[in-house]
């Protein structure tokens, strides 16, 4: 049984966390989207740790010409000041924008720091619609905009683009790929992921996101809230995410 557990979860953790290139390099982009940087890449706050380093990359590849972090205080936001504060007790966490907890990250542990960051936006609607109104006012050049979210939220978050900027070229490339084994009854993550969340809560947040992103009266697609743009889920997520369900119950972020 726990087996098909971690395989179903697996399974919800692959569509929700979408990368579209295998690495953020001028090569990758090249191959899939045939430009060699992307105008902005763009890390949300509701990321854990990896995220930061996952940004932190891209900018040493020089994949995009301008970073910005998007993020003010959201369910997500404590966790982070926390951990980021454990990790690093130089860096001030209290009360701080998610924004500002990145960029200090990004400052302390690579000697880096992004361009621009929005520090009010609460949730992934307004994560994308208060980005949008930064690359207006600035005058950011924003033809193709990577997007960096925690795994969970990705496709969510490539959505919510799509739907309030169906005009632009969105590269989605989620801040870390998760795979759950079984192992004597227990599930637990393959391999270490910075700053990742524990088991039960990283269960959550998926099975909360395909609610979220099934189109119908209770998702977040046209057919429910009008959120985010039509998104397809697979047959086989839906089938997993039942089985979940069953072993779960509500087991979901609300």
């Amino acid at each position: 049984m726990h087996k098909k557990i971690a395989d179903c979860i697996n399974l919800l953790g692959a569509f929700c966390g979408k990368r579209d290139v295998p690495a953020l390099t001028p090569e990758a982009l090249w191959d899939t989207f045939h430009i060699r940087r992307a105008d902005v890449m763009v890390l949300f706050g509701g990321s854990i740790l990896a995220g930061g380093d996952v940004l932190a990359e891209a900018m040493r590849q020089q994949a995009a010409a301008s970073y910005i972090i998007v993020g003010g205080e959201g369910h997500t936001t404590e966790a982070l000041r926390v951990l980021t504060h454990r990790e690093y007790p130089e860096i001030s966490t209290a009360g701080r924008p998610e924004a500002e907890i990145f960029a200090a990250y990004l400052r302390q542990r690579y000697g880096l720091a992004p361009d621009f960051l929005e520090c009010c936006s609460t949730n992934c609607g307004n994560n994308i619609t208060f980005l949008l109104r930064l690359l207006e006012e600035r005058q950011i050049p924003s033809q193709s905009v990577i997007l960096c979210q925690d795994a969970t939220m990705q496709r969510r978050m490539e959505a919510g683009m799509r739907k309030y900027a169906p005009e632009k070229t969105v590269i989605s490339y989620a801040a870390y790929q998760a795979h759950v084994k079984e192992e004597n009854g227990r599930l637990s993550f393959s391999s270490p992921i910075h700053g990742m969340w524990d088991m039960e809560h990283y269960i959550s947040l998926l099975m909360g996101e395909i609610l979220r992103l099934t189109d119908n009266a209770q998702g977040y697609g046209p057919l429910g809230k009008g959120f985010i743009a039509h998104v397809d889920v697979p047959a086989s997520v839906a089938e997993a995410y039942d089985y979940l369900k069953k072993h779960y119950g509500d087991f979901t972020r609300g």
